[in-house]
This record gives structure tokens, C-alpha cells and sequence, in this order.
């Protein structure tokens, strides 16, 4: 033992090597001795354990070691990956994407200075929101708008604004949990209003709520289940006679729309999905939902509704707290415009455009794909094109499903589960899923650039296998 010890090279040796010196002068002195030191103690250990090879003792192999090591610590830890697992809005990969013009719209306004709060035309300060109010005004038909960092701060906001201290009343069936375990109830208590659930799991009626009200109540709350359906015996409040029943007892309606949808997508082959223009239309006091869903912009929660209510959200403190920054401001911008004309934010908003994909497109991605591919991987894995189903996610359209290809990998030479995480691994990973001991790649969300690099990348996973 004391002579393996003896055989440790000392920290000054390893620095001493060529290739260290130029590591230190592109990375911080610090930071490479803390893992030569980091890389010796692990020898040492290894040592205790009785696990340790002649090769470990090299001063080559800890050189090597020490220049990954110190590499993979200066590597972004957020970086892009192919998302090859057919879900649109992928909450752990990101949501919505944003389109080039809008990239470039968001760059520029990081380079240099903007007028986020300042009036071009008076000379005085100004609101960071007037660049965006006019234009959600315009697209939902709302008498005003605000925007905060996400829906779940639109929904604090606005429950805190009407109903802190006092009763918020809510179907029992519309509790819902939206991520992360962050449930309704919860969002409720932090926002100082007291839950009173009324009706059935599968069935609240009008006089549900009705009984409910009294001299305590601060607002009537419909949450769209976005995330889930239920189906069967079933019944619940039409928006339209939640409404009338507000303004007969003048209390406001605050509706959580979850996802935002600003297009009828029925018309593309979809389900049927409630719009923001349709809740305003139906009277709806207060209406909040998600930039980042199917709206197809950044994270974000958009609140729209009638000027008296948001005006008096404008001025809670919760609203300085929530505020979104200029690089929110500006994607939100550029996408929101996209919907002055239905045909433009199809064509140029990813998430849409994903979406109502012709399968035709999907199909010949991946033909593209597989004619790279090598034959000499081929004959390791059994590889074929097959139908698909994707989904929209992001909590949105539970119940759709829509039809897709993708490259079904399976293989009796090597465990799949095991390619599957060295395809995690590459520069760029390739995020697929697997299902009963195959691997699918689906090309509904893989991006007609991303084919030639993701065939090479496909390969070099196979070789660490």
C-alpha cells in the first residue's frame, strides 16, 4: 500500500506538462488545480478500495483526464438538443421556439439600448407594456391587457387583486394540478382567497354556484382543463351563464385558460380548443393564459379582460414582482404580430407550424434520415420507418393525437436502453423515447436542418456503444 501511495505523482509534475501549462493560460489556474488535486484523491481512494491498475498511475492518462475534467466544467449546461420524441410543446426540452426573424428581433434589442420605459413621444417615462397592449388588444378584441412572467403569476395576480381576504368560488372538477405540483388550491391560498369548491368531479351546475354566493364572495373562477378530460356522465357551467350569473350578483368571472389558444385549430383537423377571442367575447371580466404553449412565444402569462379589473391589477404590488424583462417583451412582440393575419402565424410560428404538419412532410424527413445512414449500422440495429403518433403537450390538447412517423430502432446485438443513453450523451444530444425495448424517433419535431448532422451524431452514438 505504502509503495502505491509513493507511486502518486505530485501536482507540481502534472502542471509542469506542456499541455496543462497551455490549459491554464486559455482557463483559470484555480479551477485546473482543484481538479488535478480532485483526480489525485480519487486515486487514493481507489488505492483504499483495491481498485486501482498500473495505467491509473500515469501521468499521461491523468493529464488527459484533468484537460476533460476541466473542459466539460467550462461547458454551457444548457445546450440545444433534437428533440426526436414527437411532443411539440416538450416542457423539459424547452416549450415554444422561436422562428429566425423573431431571433434576430430579441438580439437586437439585447445589443443596444430600447425604449422599454421611455415615451418617444412625450420625452418622459413610459410603460414597458405599450409595445404589447395595443397588439393583444387588437388580436383578442379585450378592452385592455397586462403581462407578467407566467400564467401562474397571472392567475396569483388576479386572485389577489379580487379575492385576497375574501371567497373565490371554483368547480370541484376544475382543481387541477398544472405542473410541478402546483395545484389550483395552492395557487389560491397563496394569492390570500379562500377556496369554496361547489358541484361534482363530473358534474357542477349553474345552482351549484348560485347557493355558494354570499356577502364574502370575491369572484367566480372557471379553470379550463387544459391538462386532462373527463368523459362520461358528465356536466358542467357554460362560460356564457357563469357570466350572466357575475353580472347579476357583480361579482367578476376570472377564467384560466391555461395554454391560449389564439386560433380556432379545429379548422386544421384538431380538436376543438376554447380561444381567448371567444372568452372575451363572452363577457369574461378577467381571462388568463400561457405565452409559451400553444400561443408558440415565451414563457410568459397574458392577462386580458376589462379595464376596471386590470387596471387595479396594474397597481398591485404583486405586478412589480411578476414584471417581465425586455428580451420576454420583445419575442412576445414579435410572435403576438404573427396573428394580425391567421395565414402568417401558421407558416411562421414553430409551435403551429409543428403542429398541423402534413404527415407527408413528416414521412419524407425521415426517408432523408434513413438513406444517410451507414449500411454498416444497419447491420447492427434493426432500423424502419413506421406510423406514429405525436403529441401537442405542454399540459394542451390531452386527447389529440397526431398522426406521425418515426424510425422504430430495436436490436438483438445491443440493449437499446444502453443507445439510448449514449445518444443522450453526444455534443448535441438526440432525445428520443423508447417503448417496449425499441427506440423511436419521431420526425415531427426534428427540424429539416438538423437531418444531415443528427444521421452523423446517430452513428457516433452507435460507435460509444
Amino acid at each position: 500500500m505504502k509503495n502505491l501511495y509513493s507511486k502518486i505523482p505530485k501536482v507540481d509534475q502534472i502542471i509542469e506538462d506542456n499541455r496543462i501549462k497551455n490549459l491554464i493560460d486559455k482557463r483559470s489556474r484555480d479551477i485546473v488545480v482543484e481538479i488535478i488535486r480532485e483526480n489525485l484523491d480519487s486515486l487514493r481512494q481507489k488505492i483504499r478500495e483495491k481498485d486501482v491498475e498500473e495505467k491509473d498511475f500515469d501521468i499521461d492518462s491523468l493529464v488527459k483526464k484533468t484537460i476533460d475534467r476541466v473542459e466539460k466544467a467550462y461547458e454551457f449546461k444548457l445546450k440545444n438538443v433534437i428533440n426526436a420524441t414527437g411532443t411539440v410543446i416538450h416542457t423539459n426540452l424547452g416549450r415554444s421556439l422561436m422562428n429566425e426573424d423573431t431571433i434576430s428581433h430579441i438580439a437586437n434589442m439585447a445589443r443596444y439600448y430600447t425604449n422599454l420605459e421611455y415615451d418617444l413621444e412625450t420625452g418622459k417615462r413610459g410603460s414597458r407594456y405599450d409595445s404589447i397592449v395595443d397588439l393583444i388588444k387588437r388580436i383578442t378584441g379585450a378592452e385592455d391587457a397586462l403581462v407578467v412572467n407566467n400564467n401562474a403569476a397571472a392567475v396569483i395576480l388576479a386572485l389577489s387583486s379580487w379575492g385576497d381576504g375574501k371567497e373565490v368560488i371554483t368547480s370541484r372538477g376544475e382543481l387541477v394540478e398544472i405542473g410541478g405540483s402546483f395545484r389550483i388550491p395552492e395557487v389560491m391560498e397563496q394569492s390570500g382567497a379562500k377556496l369554496v369548491e361547489v358541484g361534482a368531479t363530473n358534474k357542477t351546475h349553474i345552482s351549484d354556484y348560485q347557493r355558494a354566493i354570499n356577502e364574502d364572495t370575491g369572484a367566480l373562477l372557471k379553470v379550463h382543463t387544459s391538462n386532462y378530460r373527463i368523459v362520461g356522465f358528465t356536466d358542467n357551467v357554460s362560460l356564457e351563464d357563469l357570466v350572466k350569473l357575475g353580472r347579476e350578483e357583480s361579482i367578476p368571472v376570472i377564467e384560466d385558460l391555461g395554454s391560449g389558444v389564439l386560433i380556432d385549430l379545429s379548422r386544421y383537423g384538431l380538436e376543438y380548443e376554447p380561444t381567448v377571442q371567444e372568452s372575451v367575447k363572452a363577457g369574461v371580466d378577467i381571462i388568463t393564459f400561457s405565452g409559451d404553449k400553444l400561443l408558440g412565444g415565451p414563457q410568459a402569462g397574458i392577462i386580458v379582460g376589462k379595464s376596471e379589473y386590470i387596471d387595479q391589477m396594474k397597481r398591485h404590488p404583486l405586478n412589480r414582482a411578476f414584471r417581465i424583462d425586455k428580451f420576454t417583451i420583445s419575442a412576445l412582440e414579435s410572435t403576438l404580430r404573427y396573428y394580425i393575419d391567421e395565414e402568417k402565424a401558421i407558416e411562421k410560428i414553430p409551435t403551429i407550424k409543428m403542429i398541423v404538419q402534413d404527415v407527408e412532410e413528416i414521412e419524407d424527413k425521415a426517408f432523408r434520415f434513413m438513406k444517410l445512414i451507414d449500411d454498416s449500422t444497419k447491420d447492427k440495429l434493426d432500423i424502419q420507418i413506421v406510423k406514429d403518433y405525436s403529441q401537442v403537450g405542454g399540459g394542451s390538447m390531452p386527447l389529440e393525437r397526431l398522426e406521425s412517423r418515426s424510425v422504430k430502432i430495436s436490436s438483438d446485438i445491443i440493449k437499446i436502453s444502453r443507445f439510448e443513453k449514449s445518444l443522450r450523451e453526444l455534443e448535441t444530444p438526440i432525445i428520443g423515447r423508447i417503448y417496449k425495448e425499441s427506440l423511436y424517433l419521431d420526425f415531427r419535431t426534428v427540424f429539416d436542418e438538423q437531418i444531415e448532422g443528427m444521421a452523423k451524431e446517430f452513428e457516433k452514438a452507435l460507435n460509444e456503444v
